[in-house]
């Protein structure tokens, strides 16, 4: 316990929960401005133990090949790897979600896109389903108010791309991204010859030879700026910053106005920590289910609570893939995570519907089958699971056609807030979910697949969707919305809890609308934000 002895000793101006994009990014920015910054990391920090972390490859990858313990593989490539128990589903089902554990949060396994929101994401909407607590008034932060805040993000994590033709007088100049590969350049000059806009997205990526475009996995050839590279390991190793990693934030004790302490387990040893500043980061699933299990009597439905909506209007992004055949077939080495277009951002009563843009390496195809496999088995359909088995040989051939022989392109739909969708606790304090798709969402999830298809029209392509699919909880966000009214919200309009002065929520959380486009980017310009705010004051 010497560590943990050593860091209770000090006095500390922030702790920041988690290292992902929103929390490393603040801890960056205020220790980089003198302040003494503390770093909770559930997971393992890979700054200073790269030997133990599994690189270059996917969790499934490895899994497939060897008999070690499935979560250690996860918690080793920078997975997830506490079950969580979906209650929509019979029998408490549980799974593992694909997202961050450990230095960098997500961003260590994102496709590094960098895009800005468009200027109406942050505007008052409408939808047809009268059950869906959209904001009033939209988001309490303008695009202007944020836009100076996005040219800083995109300097410091290193954004490369084309500005989207749809919205070039929003957007500001990005540094040049590489060449097109032939692939990615057939399919850009079809959508051209289409009248359509497609542009080299913005990539958060350094390109080195032999990149892999490391979507899934953490990158070996440091190519990815992700969170961990570009803003974690400078706050450690220039200003001052410590971490505490493999430490779980238990619980936070507070009275009606200011958080006071927290408790945490370091390595199965509990401690307790004083703190006169609180920024949590630990992501929309950990954040709110971190508050609610810190209920006491000042606080029985859980801290910040009094709106009723901590955990709710939980949203994540639809996903479907689109695997289309070109001319010339992709190739190991090949650049491929490099187009994308917006003439499918909106339906037809200009409703917002979401992006296109291409996803580079999937895993291969054993990997797939084996992931497959497992999710049958979880789910008691033992059956199903040995049919699969059987039958590898012919899926391992069709998943190679499909995805390694071919560009492949993922449709990204907004998700929409309801009160019923939401993180919960289940009777032994672990995370619980509880999220259906309305059959408003069911109807505008196929209308925006009727325009993706359009847009690829004569192309060839196999369509394999994957929307309805609740485990992919991709950009998961909404579960502690900021806004204006405390009676609606968590957090006012610089993430600052309405009656908790010194707690600030920076992960998305958040969002109080889920928009189309990739969370990355605005995760960091807000957190630059919001980290000039608390220097000002």
């Amino acid at each position: 316990m010497q560590v943990i002895e050593e860091i209770m000793q000090q006095t500390w101006d922030a702790i920041i929960v988690g290292t992902g994009i929103g929390g490393a990014t603040i801890g960056y920015a205020l220790a980089k401005s003198g302040k003494k910054v503390l770093f909770l990391e559930k997971g393992r920090n890979y700054l200073v133990r790269p030997e133990d972390r599994i690189t270059g490859k996917y969790a499934e990858e490895v899994a497939e090949k060897k008999s070690e313990d499935y979560n250690s593989i996860l918690s080793r490539a920078g997975r997830w790897s506490d079950p969580i128990v979906e209650a929509t589903k019979p029998n408490q089902y549980e799974f593992s979600p694909m997202i961050g554990a450990g230095s960098g949060g997500s961003s260590a396994l994102y496709g590094m896109v960098m895009e800005r929101f468009f200027p109406s994401d942050f505007e008052p909407s409408s939808y047809t389903d009268p059950k869906a607590n959209m904001p009033v008034n939209g988001w309490p932060i303008t695009y202007d108010e944020l836009r100076p805040y996005y040219i800083q993000a995109e300097s410091l994590y290193g954004v490369k791309g084309m500005l989207d033709p749809l919205r070039e007088n929003f957007l500001d100049p990005l540094a040049s991204p590489p060449e097109l590969s032939e692939p990615s350049k057939q399919l850009y000059d079809f959508f051209r010859g289409k009248n359509l806009h497609p542009y080299a997205m913005p990539m958060a990526c350094e390109y080195k030879p032999n990149c892999q475009e490391c979507i899934g996995f953490i990158c070996p050839n440091s190519c990815k700026n992700d969170s961990a590279r570009v803003c974690l390991a400078p706050a450690l190793e220039q200003y001052s910053a410590k971490i505490v990693d493999e430490c779980e934030v238990l619980r936070i004790e507070a009275s009606s106005s200011r958080v006071t302490s927290l408790w945490a387990r370091h390595r199965n040893k509990a401690f307790q920590l004083e703190t006169p500043l609180l920024i949590l980061g630990s992501g929309a699933l950990s954040s709110p289910a971190l508050l609610l299990r810190s209920r006491s009597e000042l606080w029985p439905d859980g801290l910040a609570n009094d709106s009723g909506q901590v955990g709710k209007n939980l949203m994540r992004h639809y996903f479907d893939l689109y695997c289309i055949k070109t001319r010339i077939p992709p190739v190991e080495g090949m650049l491929l995570k490099q187009i994308a277009l917006n003439d499918a951002y909106y339906d037809d009563n200009g409703k917002t519907l979401g992006t296109l843009q291409a996803v580079g390496r999937l895993p291969n195809a054993a990997a797939l089958i084996y992931e497959l496999s497992q999710e049958l088995d979880r789910k008691g359909q033992r059956v199903f699971s040995k049919l699969v088995y059987i039958t590898r040989a012919l899926l391992r051939q069709f998943a190679n056609y499909n995805l390694t022989q071919r560009l492949i392109l993922t449709g990204i739909m907004e998700d929409v807030p309801y009160l019923e969708n939401k993180v919960a606790l289940s009777d032994s304090d672990s995370i619980k979910i509880n999220y259906q798709i309305s059959a408003t969402e069911q109807l505008r999830i196929k209308r925006f697949r009727r325009k993706v298809k359009d847009m690829l029209n004569p192309l060839i392509f196999t369509f394999i969707p994957n929307a309805e699919n609740n485990e992919r909880l991709a950009h998961v966000c909404g579960t502690c919305r900021f806004g204006e009214d405390p009676a609606v919200s968590i957090l006012n309009k610089y993430n600052q809890a309405h009656k908790l002065d010194n707690l600030f929520i920076i992960d998305s959380s958040f969002f109080p609308t889920s928009t189309g486009i990739n969370p990355s980017l605005t995760l960091a310009a807000n957190a630059l934000r919001v980290a000039s705010h608390i220097l000002e004051e």
